[in-house]
């Protein structure tokens, strides 16, 4: 299997301040996560409707994790964009559409927040935030300044 596609990069060495914003983030909340699985995983997903909560808890805590440490040192970097665009895709979709329509959806929990545009836009900042930046390293890869850049190199 020929992986030199998924290294190359055109991206500029400042790349790196996307990828450091976007670890952040992500380790931030896979850590949470581990601390307080009732408050962030396993009890908030059955919260919300989320298939499989014991199962999908510790499944996007490891995305979250590990695709945050991969983004941070530059490592397989659009493979774990993808993985955690994915991831912002079905937050977005299971926790603030039913905010924009004002009810439940897909056997999704209806929301807490007000309902409406305005108030699902400031509930999905850090979502919207997220999907962005992934999507942007999705498709110039890590930069110059990763360990993706250092193994096509070499």
């Amino acid at each position: 299997m020929n992986l030199r596609p998924w290294l190359l990069t055109g991206a500029p060495a400042a790349t790196i301040w996307i990828r450091l914003a976007a670890a952040i983030v992500f380790i931030n909340e896979g850590v949470l996560k581990v601390i307080d699985p009732g408050a962030y995983a396993v009890g908030r997903f059955t919260k919300i409707g989320i298939p499989l909560p014991e199962v999908m808890g510790p499944f996007v805590t490891g995305v979250e994790l590990v695709g945050g440490v991969l983004l941070l040192v530059g490592l397989a970097t659009r493979f774990a964009a993808i993985t955690l665009a994915i991831e912002m895709v079905v937050a977005l979709i299971s926790t603030k559409l039913p905010i924009l329509l004002g009810h439940g959806l897909l056997g999704f929990a209806a929301p807490t927040a007000k309902p409406g545009l305005l108030s699902m836009v400031h509930e999905a900042r850090t979502d919207v935030a997220m999907l962005c930046a992934t999507i942007f390293l999705a498709l110039v890869g890590a930069g110059e300044r990763s360990l993706d850049a250092r193994l096509r190199r070499n």
